[in-house]
């Protein structure tokens, strides 16, 4: 067995304090699913469908916004400053999308400048959650040990599950026991409203982790970036010997931060078709529409949420599937299996939309679904996302495969409304698709990363 040089109480402290940022990540843009049927009647109730889908996923806008800020953020204020930065977005998102009336509109008179308002807002905290989609995983990969960097960037994803998970509680908290009229005018409000708790911790604790050594390598601080490498290994040969290989690939001759396609084409194209395959499957519906979902399955407001709150429990086991697995398998296996999976539960689903069958069955198809993918594709896109760039393009490449995912992710969630107006039985088929597709792609193009330094995985591109 070889030696641990890793010092894990350190490593598991940043790697908390990084995880926030999922949390908060998962957390707005779950926080709509309990508020969406409430918003329709008072913000979007004299608009379309269309607009009203569009709406709910405006947060979406922000992220796409916030995914190419990223490069120039991490690139020139570095990771950590980045994070905070998101942090605060986040806070004033929760405040004023709990009361998007605040300077302008008097509460209860709905109007297109209040509409406008309350899309700017969520817009903002997608800014926010932009940044950290792509900034936190970064943060953890760069500071991770080779050995356990999937399962900790994982630990990425097990915060956006865990996140979501605790807004269905507080949500179904909210609302239980409590009239429609009280959802519909206090209820969805105090929904956003308390974003602002986690939002507040997650600024102040960041200010007590250090920013990454390959980051301060990058800005020409290799003594603050060797001391923190000490702080992650127990060893200081060990130490020196990752600083010694973060060097060879960042001052050996060639120019600190390099051109987007400095390594090909290849590794750019496969970066972003990851970020797509991960939205088209479709996840991002079954979590912002979930109470509607199981509304339209014949269930009451109160069950809707309680099968909300079993589906975010299924969740959080499989996403510890993944992150007890993902280093001992590989990310390929566990992507192949998640897109088999994924498409099972969505032809179900599809069957049963065209039959008109309403019952258990449908959840259950729906859990086949979610927990395939959180096994999956959930975090292992994104440990990929972390590991496939190189160093010197890292950033940049980041920015712009986050900003295609969250693009991904504003159109399919905007046109389901519309989608479902026309075909139930299609709109989930196309999903299925798009799951079936999504193993193709990755038992032909994707490479296993697998237990490899960053450093060494820029020879695959090379």
């Amino acid at each position: 067995m070889k030696p641990s040089y890793n010092n894990k109480g350190f490593i598991a402290a940043i790697t908390i304090i990084a995880t926030l940022g999922g949390l908060l990540f998962g957390y707005d843009t779950a926080v709509i699913s309990g508020a969406e049927q409430s918003l329709q009647k008072y913000i979007t109730k004299d608009y379309s469908t269309l607009v009203h889908g569009i709406t709910v996923s405006s947060a979406l806008i922000g992220c796409i916004i916030g995914g190419l800020l990223s490069n120039y953020s991490a690139s020139r204020f570095g990771r950590k400053k980045s994070l905070q930065f998101a942090a605060v977005l986040f806070i004033i998102s929760a405040l004023l999308s709990a009361y998007p009336e605040t300077f302008f509109f008097e509460v209860g008179e709905s109007s297109l400048g209040l509409l406008i308002a309350f899309n700017i807002y969520r817009i903002i905290g997608g800014i926010g959650v932009g940044l950290a989609s792509a900034i936190s995983p970064m943060y953890i990969s760069e500071m991770a040990p080779s050995g356990v960097r999937g399962r900790l960037v994982s630990f990425n994803q097990f915060a956006i599950i865990f996140g979501m998970l605790v807004v269905y509680f507080v949500n179904y908290w909210i609302v239980y026991g409590e009239s429609t009229t009280y959802i519909d005018t206090i209820g969805w409000r105090r929904m956003f409203l308390t974003e602002a708790i986690p939002a507040s911790v997650f600024f102040i604790t960041l200010f007590f982790i250090p920013e990454t050594p390959r980051y301060l390598m990058l800005a020409d601080k290799s003594e603050q970036a060797l001391k923190v490498l000490n702080k992650i290994y127990n060893s200081k040969n060990h130490a020196q010997n990752v600083f010694n290989d973060i060097v060879q690939t960042t001052k050996k001759g060639v120019d600190v931060k390099a051109p987007l396609f400095s390594f090909g084409k290849t590794v750019i194209i496969i970066g972003i078709l990851l970020s797509v395959f991960q939205q088209f499957v479709g996840i991002n519906v079954a979590l912002y529409y979930a109470p509607r979902i199981f509304s339209q399955l014949g269930v009451g407001a109160d069950a809707s949420m309680i099968q909300t709150v079993v589906m975010g429990f299924v969740n959080v086991v499989f996403t510890v599937v993944a992150i007890m697995y993902v280093d001992k398998f590989g990310r390929k296996p566990l992507l192949i299996i998640g897109s088999t999976g994924m498409m099972i539960g969505m032809i179900g689903i599809s069957m049963m939309t065209y039959t008109g069958t309403i019952g258990i069955i449908t959840l259950v198809f729906m859990i086949i679904f979610t927990a395939s993918f959180m096994m999956s594709w959930g975090p292992i896109a994104w440990v990929l996302l972390a590991e496939i760039f190189p160093n010197r393009i890292r950033s940049s490449a980041m920015a712009l495969a986050v900003a295609f995912q969250w693009f991904a992710n504003f159109s399919i969630t905007s046109f389901y409304p519309f989608m479902m107006d026309i075909s139930g039985t299609m709109t989930y088929g196309f999903y299925a698709l798009m799951c079936l597709l999504s193993g193709l792609f990755v038992i032909k193009y994707v490479p296993e990363t697998k237990g490899k330094t960053l450093e060494e995985l820029e020879t695959i591109w090379k």
